[in-house]
């Protein structure tokens, strides 16, 4: 489903800010060789998280679902001089192709690549967070929330993908399948949370961005 036409999609890109060459050849390398392409953040949100992290200029940023890094070198581009971001993934399939453009984009001291479930690998992670981004397996958005709320500093972000699923959060909730459960009971999670504030932006699939109070 487009929540715009095709046409403002295309104006709203050539109103964006280019994104680096090596992004744009992770893109194409992307929907020429690997399956379900459009998993990809994309430009639009792609300079979105760029700038989110520019803004917050983040210690420690957590991404939970890695797909072919493009999102995570999005995120890295505001983190401080210092910092580092942790993305997750059990695609061991797509690590090398991961590293090879983390390394192009001369990120390979500040973004550290982990393959194995994200349950098993946060707790590893030291630190309090300052930006996380969700972006894995729907029906475990809820607990990956309880996992990481607790170790988001102050004003930290939690930015989860995928919240409107191409309008199918609007289906009677018989007739949902569990990735769509999985997002729609994330959304009633963190609107009834009351360590969080959140909005809902529908930039692409729907960006639930909730800030820690």
């Amino acid at each position: 489903m487009h929540f715009l036409s095709p046409d403002l999609e295309a104006y709203a890109e050539l109103n964006t800010s280019p994104e680096p060459s090596y992004l744009q050849e992770l893109t194409a390398e992307t929907k020429d060789n690997v399956e379900l392409p459009q998993m990809l953040s994309g430009h639009l949100q792609g300079r979105f998280l760029s700038m989110i992290s520019k803004l917050m200029s983040p210690h420690l940023i957590l991404e939970i679902g890695t797909f072919t890094g493009y999102s995570a070198l999005c995120l890295a581009e505001g983190l401080s001089t210092k910092g580092k971001l942790h993305t997750i993934d059990i695609n061991t399939r797509l690590a090398g192709m991961v590293d090879r453009y983390v390394r192009k984009a001369g990120y390979h001291d500040r973004i550290h690549q982990h393959l194995a479930p994200a349950t098993e690998v946060i707790p590893t992670i030291g630190g309090i967070f300052d930006l996380v981004f969700i972006d894995a397996d729907k029906p475990s958005y809820c607990n990956y929330f309880d996992l990481i709320i607790d170790r988001m500093r102050p004003g930290g972000l939690i930015i989860a993908d995928n919240i409107l699923w191409s309008g199918r959060v609007l289906s009677p909730e018989s007739e949902m399948d569990s990735e769509t459960k999985g997002l729609h009971a994330y959304a009633e999670k963190v609107k009834t949370d009351d360590r969080v504030e959140n909005v809902l932006l529908p930039i692409r699939d729907g960006l639930m961005v909730s800030r820690r109070k």
